[in-house]
């Protein structure tokens, strides 16, 4: 295992006048043994600052060290990592077992240690009973086991998944998503895994990198990122539904954005004068969307509370301890 280590990294497209940067200055340290989710929506350079790490692009400037050593101009199979892709990347002609083992016998490991390597990594992946099976035998969420199980007997320093579960339907995702916790636990291997579902990373990261147009947003636990965001941004981009985010709210002063999200805006006899324009059931919480003023912001209810109906208004009081405030003009928190 070994810690992980962003300084000043710099990513560039092209030269000259016609170069198109892409990854501004980012700078973090992942602790041995962590697992950060690097999240933000298509484009914002999550997979492209991944992919550094590998050793799949270079670096423009700045450096990424893994453990003690710099590795910007180490080559892939120098750097001690394995990557999970979002396609899998299985052979198709081979067994689960020779898929599993095929980085291992091109790097001459002793066939015992192979067959041991593979089959703790099946144990643990619950995949004995598919070793002998083709790919093209297996669901997708088998599949993608056995892309983690490649993966874990190469037993690198650092994991690197790239959109696993992307190709995966919303049981198996979270079902994967478990199946991923318990792995980091058992192993305890350095991770970083790229998503673009703002749910994966709250339940998988213990701490979160939220990108933006190639700019880190926010370093910090799930917790952090969501009580305390630290931009309009990350306010908007974590939480479903997300943060609620109001220019002309009572309290709210000409330069200020005032942020309060959907649970704790507190429906009684007082407060803001909301009219009701819509109604979500989700289970046992119904999400109230209404409109204060020229404002559309949305209110979380739990099912033992009265509906409204729609066009009716309805009174809803912010928590003090919850409203976020954020300059106008930088979107940063204030």
């Amino acid at each position: 295992m070994a810690a992980i280590s962003f300084k000043n990294i710099v990513k560039r497209y092209g030269t000259g006048k016609s170069s198109v940067q892409v990854i501004h200055e980012v700078s973090a340290e992942i602790g041995d043994g962590e697992f950060v989710v690097i999240v933000g929506p298509s484009g914002c350079g999550k997979s492209t600052l991944l992919r550094m790490v590998a050793g799949l692009e270079e670096i423009t400037s700045g450096t990424i060290s893994i453990g003690a050593r710099v590795v910007n101009n180490l080559e892939p199979a120098e750097r001690d990592i394995a990557m999970v892709f979002q396609n899998y990347a299985l052979y198709p002609h081979m067994t689960v077992f020779d898929n599993m083992a095929y980085g291992l016998k091109i790097a001459r490991v002793p066939k015992d240690e192979i067959k041991a390597r593979v089959q703790k990594a099946a144990g643990i992946l619950e995949l004995m009973p598919y070793l002998d099976r083709k790919p093209r035998a297996l669901s997708g969420g088998q599949r993608q086991r056995v892309a983690m199980g490649r993966a874990i007997v190469r037993q690198p320093q650092v994991f690197l998944f790239d959109e696993p579960l992307s190709n995966l339907d919303a049981k198996l995702r979270a079902q994967t998503r478990l199946e991923i916790q318990k792995l980091h636990r058992d192993l305890g291997i350095t991770s970083l895994f790229v998503t673009h579902d703002q749910v994966e990373a709250m339940t998988l990261a213990q701490r979160m990198l939220v990108m933006n147009a190639g700019k880190m947003e926010q370093f910090g636990t799930p917790e952090e990122v969501y009580n305390r965001p630290a931009s309009t941004f990350v306010a908007s981009f974590i939480g479903s539904p997300p943060m609620n985010l109001l220019r002309h709210a009572p309290g709210a002063g000409s330069d200020s954005i005032l942020g309060i999200r959907p649970e704790h805006l507190e429906v009684g006899l007082e407060g803001w004068a909301l009219t009701v324009e819509g109604i979500e059931l989700l289970g046992a919480e119904r999400l109230l969307y209404c409109r204060l003023q020229d404002e559309a912001l949305i209110v979380r209810i739990h099912e033992e509370q009265p509906v409204p109906a729609i066009g009716a208004t309805i009174f809803a009081k912010p928590r003090a301890d919850r409203i976020h405030v954020f300059d106008a003009h930088t979107g940063l928190r204030v």
